[in-house]
């Protein structure tokens, strides 16, 4: 399974209902669940985004639809996806470079 790192942001909505948060993650790991995901974790941070949610799934489509359920139907965060690979990805990667 392909490993995907969500950094998230409160909008104006999300914020204003905070205290639903743990709700709502809750809800987002049910969502990408039924996708086809697994939610390896969701966390809180400071600084520039709001939190870090890391999934794993078999494809970019399954996370696209997770995502976009989720966001569709909560409207209390903006996303930004990022495709991870693990070190020993990465090093199949590198000794395939031409």
């Amino acid at each position: 399974m392909a490993h995907y790192i969500i950094l998230w942001n409160f909008t104006d909505e999300g914020l204003k209902s905070v205290r639903e948060s743990p709700k709502r993650a809750g809800n987002f790991k049910g969502m990408a669940e039924k996708a086809g995901c697994k939610l390896i974790g969701t966390y809180y941070t400071m600084g520039l985004y709001d939190g870090v949610s890391v999934i794993e799934a078999p494809d970019d489509a399954t996370v696209m639809k997770a995502l976009l359920s989720f966001e569709s139907q909560e409207g209390s965060s903006r996303t930004i996806t990022l495709k991870a690979f693990t070190t020993e990805e990465t090093a199949d990667i590198l000794r395939n470079l031409s």
